[in-house]
């Protein structure tokens, strides 16, 4: 029998609203102690960063100054069926 792995989320997970669009943040562990940062969009696009971070804080603040400097819609992916 396999060990499962149990997600651990973060209390820092939160929805963002700016132009009256909106994205979900996910932060949670991984299984060595990082924190992974994830964002669903309102079209249940997944954005995930590339490396962990080294805590939660320091991934919301990564993708708040995502938003402050790129925008929201850097963050939001097409609509489902529509062609890239």
């Amino acid at each position: 029998m396999s060990e499962e792995y149990e997600v651990k989320y973060s209390p820092l997970c939160q929805t963002v609203e700016r132009d009256d669009k909106s994205v979900e943040i996910m932060i949670y562990e991984d299984e060595e102690g990082g924190w992974i940062l994830e964002v669903v969009d309102e079209n249940d696009n997944s954005t995930v960063w590339d490396e962990p971070f080294d805590s939660d804080q320091a991934a919301l603040d990564e993708v708040l100054e995502t938003i402050e400097d790129d925008g929201i819609d850097s963050l939001i992916g097409p609509p489902p069926g529509a062609s890239s």
